[in-house]
């Protein structure tokens, strides 16, 4: 997109067969006949990778009705060339447990957070399964979780809303609802084709941003219906395992989950994807399972608490962190210790009860722990 300096600039999207074009970031990737076009010349002089944002200056338009011609680059995710060149590649990071702690505690009443805050905390890094049956809250969920961060981590977290065939009225409420994250997506009213578009290539800028050292979170919505897209994508290999699912259509779905990670002495990816469960189909009951374990934090949603409007209706007897003690307060790690004790053994909805009302009586978490001596 032109610059106030006479440049072009946008994300780039590269073709397989060796050419590119630079997608506009305020419209969330989608293609336009007039984007500018990335010579493949320019591509392999400068070993360009999908998802970086380009600037430089343009040259004329290959044949009517079509964009500029990227002539030169002059930046890459803001950085000269040159400098861009010495940074490690994602792949080549060394991977270390997710830590520190993201702070999702925002205001008294917005428990949602605190709850997780307090029992189920997530780090830079995490690779977090949000396990979801119908109508128990996953949107508002995310919502306030995308929203905390943009609130705690405004200067140090990139947020991504990456929405696979949702419904066009969410992807609205989302971008007026959080106007700082980036909101990108593909409605259910668009090829399955769009949809995995759309996922390479915001996985891909987030890469690129965590090897300048960024720090980024993607809300993944929803990886069943990720699975289900790339089912149809890759059309069929002859061989087809539960609920029709071809043998192939998981890989890519747990490439792009898996490819959350904290990089030590660089960024990290942290992504928070959801998996639906309980919807009557054989073949997202198989998603989930295979998505099952991956993760290295499920955060499980219950149907049971949701019907009796128990918010958040979160099973914290199903849900955890793995090598939680690495995200929490020393001087708090017993005390949440004592804290799942107690709560042990009771059902979900009277564990959730039970701590709405103890945090409702206390302003924060710190003051909730320190009451409890």
């Amino acid at each position: 997109m032109p610059t106030e300096n006479g440049k072009i600039s946008g994300l780039l999207e590269l073709h397989e067969k060796g050419y590119g074009f630079l997608r506009g970031l305020e419209r969330g990737y989608r293609p336009d006949p007039r984007d500018p076009f990335v010579p493949p010349n320019l591509v392999r002089t400068l070993r360009l990778r999908p998802g970086a944002v380009l600037e430089g200056p343009s040259g004329p338009a290959g044949r009517p009705g079509t964009g500029p011609q990227l002539v030169g680059v002059t930046a890459i995710n803001g950085l000269k060339p040159e400098d861009w060149h010495k940074l490690p590649l994602f792949e080549d990071g060394t991977v270390i447990d997710p830590q520190p702690k993201l702070t999702f505690e925002t205001t008294p009443d917005r428990t949602t957070t605190r709850v997780v805050d307090l029992l189920v905390p997530i780090g830079r890094g995490q690779r977090t399964l949000i396990v979801a049956p119908p109508r128990t809250g996953k949107t508002v969920l995310m919502e306030h979780l995308a929203h905390a961060l943009t609130v705690n981590h405004k200067k140090d977290v990139h947020v991504i809303m990456l929405l696979i065939d949702e419904r066009p009225e969410e992807m609205t409420h989302f971008k007026r609802a959080i106007p700082e994250a980036e909101v990108v997506g593909s409605t259910n009213d668009a090829e399955a084709s769009s949809h995995i578009r759309i996922a390479r290539l915001a996985i891909e800028r987030a890469k690129r941003m965590v090897e300048t050292g960024r720090h980024v979170v993607v809300f993944l919505d929803s990886i069943t219906r990720l699975a289900r897209a790339y089912n149809r994508y890759i059309g069929g290999s002859g061989r087809t395992m539960t609920g029709g699912l071809d043998v192939k259509a998981m890989d890519e779905p747990k490439r792009i989950f898996g490819a959350a990670r904290n990089l030590e002495g660089i960024g990290s990816l942290t992504i928070i994807g959801t998996a639906l469960i309980d919807t009557g189909s054989r073949a997202d009951e198989f998603i989930f399972q295979e998505f099952k374990g991956t993760g290295n934090m499920e955060l499980v949603l219950s149907r049971e608490l949701a019907d009796r409007r128990i918010w958040p209706a979160i099973d914290l007897t199903l849900s955890g962190t793995r090598k939680e003690e690495l995200l929490l307060d020393k001087a708090h790690v017993e005390k949440v210790y004592r804290l799942r004790r107690a709560l042990a053994g009771r059902k979900p909805v009277e564990v959730m009860e039970l701590l709405v009302n103890q945090l409702a009586r206390h302003k924060t978490n710190k003051e909730f722990l320190a009451s409890l001596g």
